[in-house]
């Protein structure tokens, strides 16, 4: 190694530790504590490798049967029409109110998450589940029906995945966090509707609702007891609370001040992700993408090589994440013309598949770098922003399925593929690389 070579080595290790003793110093600046050094074992981040993974793996087959709800009744869509007394398109309401749930939801949970933590929230949110999710199909009332697959998506959880794995994962291993919390998630829309098929011929259908809400419980109860809590201001103000000896009343249930101040509280952080929907673009545009998409390793090693260039002196930047997007970028379009049209033309099962395969990688990688890029630049806030940024997406998730049979009717699924495709492409040539080239830290800016 040249001497220039071992003094840009240094550089960066000089640059890197000085960061770490900057985010130190804010962080007690902000919550009045802070780590005790940069390795402070307590601090998430410094976390063993084992421990990450296993909660990681928890969230993530969490989020797996919360989204196999969304798809599972397909296959009992007939049955349900039959034993409700409703018709096909009433049926088809009872599967996307679910969607519509998930779109309201995760403001109240990012809300409360970033008020008390992260697991309190997560199991909290998995027995609000359970008990709605259990009751849909008590009666075959068509009402409880409706009313309980909205309210079980209000408390599905799955906005907590990604932020905690910021929590405990720094910015250079995002993708390798992602992938380890998103791996098991996308396989519940397809995995919903073959679980579904089974259950519906062996057993009655309401046992489609029961048989995901025992698993869940399951899933919740080892995380009650595996999970710890990983948002770093929650522990730094439990920590400076210790440290003085005295429990403040905002932070300690059992005092009246708790719960007289709670409502303010909550409007205040129930604001946060509205506001930065409404007030940061680039929300809104990955908001849109997100709408489309129901969708890393290699992402790491984009930002790691950015990162380290000379001119940027070891230091990161959410649009580092950019390049990573590009193949999304392209897979999806090109997935959805190459299934439609196979389809539209009766081509072999293989080549819909193919395209099948084409988009669901591309939908994959681009949700993939959205996320980061959302973690990145929001920060601490990161559960405010995956909640702002999930909404269209989960409104379109209801919409979608009550007038994509009439279509696809109209249309044809090439002309209809096409349609989507068109769209799709006319919203990436939106401004939103030139959101992605001004990035700005909204902690910076008191949002």
């Amino acid at each position: 190694m040249s001497s220039d070579e071992k003094k840009g080595g240094l550089t960066t290790a000089e640059n890197q530790n000085a960061e770490a003793k900057k985010r130190l110093a804010r962080l007690h600046e902000l919550y009045g504590a802070t780590w005790d050094r940069p390795d402070d074992p307590n601090d998430p981040y410094n976390w063993p490798e084992w421990r990450k993974v296993t909660i990681g793996i928890i969230f993530s087959v969490g989020q797996l049967a919360m989204l196999m709800s969304a798809s599972i009744l397909a296959a009992a869509l007939g049955n349900i029409s039959r034993d409700l007394g409703i018709g096909a398109s009433t049926a088809q309401i009872t599967l996307s109110i679910y969607f519509l749930g998930l779109g309201v939801g995760p403001f109240f949970m990012a809300a409360l998450a970033e008020m008390n933590g992260r697991k309190h929230m997560w199991i909290a949110s998995n027995a609000w589940y359970i008990l709605w999710n259990s009751l849909c199909p008590v009666g075959e009332s068509l009402p409880l029906m409706i009313v309980g697959r909205f309210l079980a998506a209000t408390g599905a959880g799955i906005i907590l995945t990604g932020p905690v794995m910021a929590d405990m994962y720094h910015a250079k291993d995002r993708g390798k966090s992602l992938a380890i919390a998103s791996f098991l998630p996308y396989l519940g829309p397809a995995l919903g509707p073959i679980v579904g098929g089974i259950v519906v011929q062996l057993l009655y259908w309401p046992w489609l609702f029961w048989i995901v809400s025992i698993f869940d419980a399951a899933i919740t109860v080892l995380g009650a007891i595996a999970i710890e809590e990983s948002y770093t201001p929650v522990l730094l103000r439990r920590k400076a609370a210790a440290t003085s000896g005295f429990i403040a009343p905002a932070l300690s249930p059992r005092q009246w001040a708790f719960w007289r101040d709670f409502l303010s509280r909550l409007l205040t952080y129930f604001k946060r992700p509205l506001e930065l929907l409404i007030r940061r673009p680039v929300v809104q545009v990955i908001s849109l993408v997100l709408a489309w998409n129901f969708g890393a390793i290699i992402m790491d090693a984009i930002y790691g090589r950015l990162r380290d260039r000379p001119k940027n002196k070891g230091e990161g930047r959410p649009e580092f994440r950019a390049p990573y997007m590009v193949p999304g970028v392209l897979f999806i379009p090109i997935g959805l013309f190459w299934y439609g049209w196979a389809a539209e033309y009766h081509i072999t099962w293989v080549m819909v598949d193919i395209g099948a395969i084409i988009f669901t990688c591309g939908s994959s990688i681009l949700s993939q770098a959205l996320l980061a890029y959302t973690l990145d630049i929001f920060g601490d806030l990161g559960a405010s922003a995956n909640a702002a940024t999930r909404l269209l997406s989960n409104v379109l998730g209801f919409a979608f399925p009550i007038f994509a049979p009439r279509l696809y009717d109209r249309l044809g699924y090439g002309w209809g593929n096409s349609l989507l495709a068109t769209d799709e492409i006319d919203l990436y040539n939106s401004n939103m690389m030139h959101f992605a080239a001004r990035p700005r830290n909204v902690m910076d800016r008191g949002l």
